[in-house]
């Protein structure tokens, strides 16, 4: 390797190393599902049902979603051991903040001329 080519090679890797976090964030969140579920939960704490028909997902997309935001600390997964037993999901702190994320990347798209979709509510940036 020549010594251009090695020193155009150490630029990119600096370059790419400043991107990861921002990487590292859409692989965390990063698919509809798991978009759809952070926004569900928006307005509080809800059950695995209540998170299905607000999200119209199938039950293995749902739970498949839950398990990755709760192992990325989005989402919090309580359960009352009560007869019936209920799991409940709710954002953490994570999850919260990256909320307040993604409305500001809502309200960057609408600025960028992204199609409105029918039953979009402009105060909360979402459906």
């Amino acid at each position: 390797m020549t010594a251009e080519t090695e020193a155009r090679q150490e630029e990119i890797e600096t370059h790419n190393a400043s991107a990861c976090p921002v990487v590292e964030a859409i692989d965390q969140v990063g698919t509809p599902w798991r978009l759809n579920v952070v926004y569900a939960l928006q307005d509080g704490e809800q059950r695995f049902n209540e998170l299905k028909r607000a999200t119209d997902a199938r039950s293995k997309t749902l739970s498949d979603a839950l398990d990755a935001l709760a192992a990325a600390d989005i989402v919090d997964r309580r359960m009352e051991a009560d007869a019936p037993v209920a799991v409940y999901y709710s954002l953490t702190e994570k999850g919260t903040e990256l909320s307040a994320v993604l409305a500001e990347l809502g309200a960057w798209a609408q600025r960028w001329g992204e199609d409105v979709p029918n039953g979009f509510d402009r105060q909360r940036r979402g459906p």
